[in-house]
């Protein structure tokens, strides 16, 4: 590979990045709004936000994923922590807490 192959390659990875990130954050707007319809429901409900089970099986199922496609286990599970936590707090102002 010279320079300007290498330059090219740089450059469109670098636009994919940006595409990928673009439909990372649609998904996780998605996401957020399901988050925020599971409050709704838990507020008739008189349900508690947390809910250790539910978590739990997300956390078994992220490590699977990260096995099966070689992705660092940890660095996802944040990821995944993260996202859960955003969807909390959205859950939080439906229920008033």
């Amino acid at each position: 590979m010279n320079k300007e192959d290498a330059l090219k390659l740089l450059n469109s990875s670098r636009e994919e990045i940006d595409e990928i990130d673009e439909q990372i954050i649609e998904l996780i707007t998605r996401r957020t709004a399901l988050a925020k319809e599971i409050g709704t429901a838990k507020k008739v409900l008189n349900k508690d936000i947390e809910n250790t089970e539910r978590e739990d099986y997300i956390q078994e199922k992220i490590k699977m994923i990260a096995k099966k496609n070689k992705i660092n286990e940890t660095s996802l599970l944040k990821i995944m922590d993260i996202l859960m936590e955003l969807n909390k707090s959205e859950q939080e102002k439906i229920l008033g807490r």
